[in-house]
């Protein structure tokens, strides 16, 4: 005769209506005191048990059984309520990729269900289609919203936490101008909006979102030689258009000394900028902004691009897709083959250690030697102190000397 089961242990009895042995495990009371009542059905009295045992195990481990929450309901939970502090596009980005990628896919598993297999199947299907970045992100949101699960004991682990990303479809490589074609780059943007903004990326490796914030309180454009210590001219790179205005890493934010090259366009632009500001009157915003709009007002990225594209076509470079962000790769290469060391070049870049300098910009690194704005001033000397062939004169033979 089969003995009664101990309080707790829960039940499992056929249901003739379903054609299913039932597991039945108390786990708790609701609020106003009723019980609370978890099932498993199973095609054998054994699957039945085992799902017993499984839902009596997860509530003595303090996971509160979600045995019909799927992925998506975990993403739209994450994306809900997970991402308190980003910026609006940052969320937007996250529920593209969510929406378009891990949802459609994956979204009617359940997350009980889920298997680390079923995750490496699925981003190999992807990989084809996918750059490796767009693969980590997708990769990212399926994980951060299991985690969110787990801390919640609504989970007992996170299997996306034990995946890898394959390497996915290749993208266009990033680049980097020559010193010819960095040349004719800022020549040809001499007298345009631009010459300013190329100009002060180029020769200090600043990053786009770094000088779209930049403002003038943070430009020291005369310095004091006459000083002791000496004071050069300097950039502050402490602020980006980052949602808290922060720079991307701590080690982003630093102080270069100006190049002259950056100076005199600095001057310039500003001189036109007061010009700008006189002739808007009452429909100028102050913002401080070094680079903004004919009204004062922050500039938009593809704003940015789409008028560097314009400098770049009359630099006469045939690729038109050349984007503002590989001037700091050009910054890279430059003093690389001019030979600053490769220690100095991480720390003007605001790179935490050489190895992120040489995993990303390896391919425009040489073998080195000395350091930076010293440098930009000898590659970009100003045309009016460069010295002319024809002016280079050539010493007479000395007859008792020479034969």
């Amino acid at each position: 005769m089969a003995t009664r089961r101990s309080r707790g242990e829960g039940g499992v009895h056929f249901s003739e209506s379903r054609q299913r042995w039932i597991a039945t495990a108390q786990v708790g009371f609701h609020p106003d005191g009723k019980r609370i009542v978890k099932t498993g059905t199973g095609r054998t009295k054994t699957e039945a048990k085992d799902k017993l045992q499984k839902l009596i195990r997860d509530h003595r481990d303090g996971i509160s059984v979600a045995a019909r929450m799927t992925v998506a309901s975990a993403i739209e939970d994450w994306l809900e309520f997970g991402l308190a502090g980003r910026s609006a596009k940052t969320i937007t980005t996250c529920r593209i990729l969510a929406n378009g990628h891990v949802i459609p896919d994956l979204g009617a598993r359940k997350v009980q269900e889920l298997t680390a297999e079923d995750v490496d199947r699925w981003l190999k299907r992807k990989a084809p289609d996918l750059s490796r970045a767009t693969l980590q992100r997708i990769l990212s949101i399926l994980r951060r919203a299991l985690s969110r699960q787990v801390a919640r004991d609504r989970l007992r682990r996170n299997v996306a936490l034990h995946c890898e990303v394959p390497q996915g479809r290749k993208g266009r490589p990033s680049r980097a101008l020559t010193f010819e074609q960095a040349a004719a780059v800022l020549a040809a943007a001499r007298g345009t909006d631009m010459n300013a903004y190329i100009t002060l990326s180029l020769v200090t490796g600043a990053r786009t979102e770094e000088l779209r914030a930049l403002t003038w309180a943070h430009l020291d454009l005369t310095g004091d030689l006459a000083s002791k210590p000496l004071r050069p001219p300097t950039i502050q790179v402490w602020r980006s258009v980052r949602e808290t205005g922060d720079t991307k890493t701590k080690r982003s934010r630093r102080t270069l000394r100006l190049p002259t090259v950056a100076v005199e366009a600095l001057t310039l632009h500003k001189l036109e900028q007061d010009r700008r500001r006189e002739a808007a009157g009452d429909n100028w915003t102050d913002n401080d902004l070094v680079f903004c709009t004919d009204s004062g007002l922050a500039l938009d990225s593809a704003n940015v691009r789409r008028a560097f594209r314009s400098v770049v076509r009359r630099a006469g470079l045939v690729d038109g897709t050349w984007t503002p962000r590989e001037l700091r790769h050009s910054f890279v290469s430059i003093l690389s083959e001019a030979g600053v060391p490769l220690e100095e070049i991480a720390r003007l870049v605001g790179h935490r250690s050489t190895t992120v300098t040489e995993a990303v910009y390896r391919k425009q690194l040489r073998p080195v030697l000395t350091e930076g704005a010293e440098a930009m001033d000898r590659i970009f000397v100003p045309e009016d102190v460069r010295p002319r062939p024809d002016s280079v004169s050539t010493p007479e033979p000395d007859p008792k000397t020479d034969p």
